[in-house]
């Protein structure tokens, strides 16, 4: 990725993805920053561990969901 004639690391690619999620993201951000070497891990790694959190979030939220239809 080239911005006005700067490439860009991996690594700095994965810590702006990292600095820009959202706060409901932040145990997730967390969790890889302490796992993790970030200047070794690669972005698609990455996204699939962010793609597998955002689906077991969508799961969590249906729970909720349907919780209080039920109730």
């Amino acid at each position: 990725m080239t911005c006005i004639g700067k490439g860009h690391k991996e690594s700095e690619k994965v810590m702006k993805i990292l600095r820009s999620l959202p706060s409901k993201w932040h145990t997730k951000v967390t969790a890889i920053q302490e796992a993790k070497d970030l200047t070794k891990l690669p972005m698609e790694e990455l996204l699939g561990s962010l793609m597998t959190y955002e689906i077991s979030l969508t799961k969590q939220l249906q729970k909720v969901k349907t919780k209080r239809r039920k109730a």
